[in-house]
């Protein structure tokens, strides 16, 4: 269960580098010395009186002393170039755990993940809460060489029958979409990426006659 937001500090304990300009940073937990947050939550890192951004955790609520971060630089504003200067020891200060985009724990329905490029973050910790064998469809989009978790995506998708990943470039989301999405049984679609394309997928989704309460989204730009 996740706590109220808060301001909290942690220390960077690693730095790697998933794909071109993506890159995962641990930070181990100090002040709470663990952070109780739900999957699909994330954390606002203030810089200076105004200005804040906003980060995805990536790791499970299970290990809440320790937060999984991953994000895109390739932007090279204001956060990117903060989160590409971090190293281990660094001291964070945040707020959080922040968001709604989380699956409740009676949600019975049959989830479809729509991730577009760095909106695979909150959609990887929301997998890793689901049991192994209850159906779930991943539909991804990013360029190949800039897909992180892609790996891990696919063995999971080997070992667990009710999971089908689908990872496509981002110019066939939309044809992935209409041919791929499941459209039997009771079901509930979580959308992540940019708003055009969430748009988009929205529109589909209705018009294969998913109810719009049952279309969860989170706009990361």
């Amino acid at each position: 269960m996740a706590s109220a937001p808060r301001s909290s500090r942690a220390r960077v304990g690693a730095v790697r580098t998933l794909a071109p300009d993506v890159l995962e940073v641990d930070l181990d937990m100090l002040d709470p010395p663990a952070l109780a947050f739900e999957a699909g939550q994330w954390i606002s890192v203030p810089f200076g009186p105004k200005p804040v951004r906003a980060y995805s955790i990536a790791s499970s609520p299970r290990s809440p002393a320790r937060l999984t971060l991953c994000a895109d630089v390739a932007p090279g504003g204001l956060g990117s170039r903060w989160f590409r200067g971090l190293g281990p020891g660094d001291e964070v200060r945040f707020k959080g755990p922040l968001g709604g985009f989380v699956l409740p724990p009676d949600e019975t329905r049959a989830p479809l993940f729509v991730a577009e490029e760095i909106g695979i973050v909150p959609v990887r910790a929301l997998l890793g809460e689901l049991a192994a064998g209850r159906a779930a469809t991943l539909l991804y989009a990013a360029p190949d060489d800039r897909r992180p978790y892609d790996a891990e995506l696919r063995e999971r998708a080997r070992r667990d029958g009710g999971f089908a990943y689908h990872p496509v470039s981002g110019g066939e989301l939309t044809a992935a979409v209409e041919t791929l999405a499941p459209r039997a049984g009771d079901r509930v679609a979580y959308v992540v990426g940019g708003e055009a394309t969430i748009k988009r997928v929205r529109a589909l989704l209705l018009a294969q006659g998913l109810d719009r309460k049952a279309i969860r989204w989170e706009r990361f730009w």
